[in-house]
């Protein structure tokens, strides 16, 4: 059964009114508090207070607050007047339920008028996002087109004023060219004229007179055989090159080769060819480059750089498989698993590496020795 608080002090004003209601040591919450146009609940679990109040009230500008133990409410009147007192007299069961019901019903309309509001200002909120940002994103458009253009225009004249050096360079050169090819004749010319007039009769006169009509054309053929032979180079001796190729297993030069360094490749090239023939039946799709170790050793540590942690942990779990004796291999690994908090498997490369080497040391001393 709830506990009823009797105990309130209310004062008045023309316009407001002012209850302070005791919390008896209960802990009062915002959610505890209804407030609707005529009627108001505190619902303190075991304290309940519950009034039909005189006259309505403007429940959106009204206020509660909790403190030293009391809440405080200020409850504006929709008219000005002086109530006789705070709730109504006489309040039957009947018409109390009536009033809870409306204001419960006015509470939640106004609830869902606030919430499609809230939904409507949030939509609107988000449209003037988008037009902004559409907005932001065609002027960067434009801007970025504005670029181009002037871009294009800027390459276009360039364009056009390198075709106008261009015609102007080969006009020049033409010009040149014919320079040098009337240096060429000239002397020629006055080589074949002195020739021709040492051939003339000068005692007949009708020879004459058909050297002269002949004179032009036959300077002009033997000026262009002369110039033609003159014009055509020598032919070329015929000949056969023999060119000699280093015969090489390993595709580097004989200038560039280190031989140690050659059959170390040349037998880890071997052995993996090996593992693959043998064990590695399910690889024979991969490509040339991809039954490499050193390849697949590099490509992981692309992925790793790149942040594909699992794409390069499979790099070098098939290069593994294909070598087994590399450390590299396995400390790249560990850092991989090391990054996707793989720690176990991280320890385990770890070990592996710490065993690797010491077997490697292990030779090296005994090869000192």
């Amino acid at each position: 059964m709830p506990v009823w608080l009797r105990e309130q002090s209310w004062r008045q004003t023309l316009t407001a009114v002012y209850l302070s209601l005791p919390l008896r040591g209960a802990r009062a919450t915002p959610n505890s508090i209804f407030c609707g146009e005529q009627y108001l609940k505190v619902s303190i679990p075991p304290f309940l207070f519950e009034a039909v109040l005189y006259a309505p009230i403007d429940d959106t500008n009204s206020t509660a607050k909790i403190g030293n133990g009391n809440i405080f409410f200020t409850l504006y009147k929709k008219e000005p007047a002086m109530w006789d007192s705070l709730t109504l007299a006489n309040t039957d069961k009947e018409k109390l339920q009536y009033l809870r019901e409306n204001a419960v019903l006015k509470a939640q309309e106004k609830a869902k008028e606030e919430t499609e509001a809230r939904k409507i200002t949030k939509q609107e909120h988000k449209k003037y996002a988008l037009e902004a940002t559409m907005k932001v994103e065609e002027a960067e458009r434009k801007r970025i087109e504005d670029l181009k253009e002037k871009e294009r225009k800027k390459v276009a004249k360039e364009l056009e004023l390198w075709k106008n050096q261009q015609k102007d360079g080969d006009k020049y050169k033409s010009i040149q060219k014919k320079v040098e090819l009337y240096k060429e004749i000239e002397p020629l010319k006055e080589r074949k004229n002195e020739q021709m007039n040492k051939t003339q009769i000068p005692n007949e006169g009708t020879s004459k007179t058909r050297l002269k009509s002949t004179k032009g054309c036959m300077i002009e053929l033997i000026f262009s055989q002369n110039l033609k032979e003159e014009q055509l180079p020598a032919p070329r001796a015929a000949a056969t090159v023999k060119v000699n190729f280093t015969p090489r297993v390993f595709p580097t030069a004989l200038r560039e080769s280190r031989v140690a360094e050659e059959e170390e490749w040349l037998h880890k090239q071997a052995e993996a060819r090996r593992i693959i023939n043998s064990d590695l039946s399910e690889l024979e799709d991969l490509k040339e480059e991809e039954k490499n170790p050193d390849w697949l050793k590099d490509k992981g540590n692309k992925m790793f750089a790149m942040g594909d942690y699992l794409g390069a942990v499979n790099a070098f779990n098939l290069a593994v498989r294909l070598n087994n004796s590399l450390p590299l291999l396995y400390l790249n690994r560990a850092a991989c698993h090391l990054k996707l908090r793989n720690l176990h498997k991280a320890i385990q490369d770890s070990s592996k590496v710490f065993r690797i080497m010491k077997q490697l040391s292990r030779l090296i001393l005994e090869i000192k020795i």
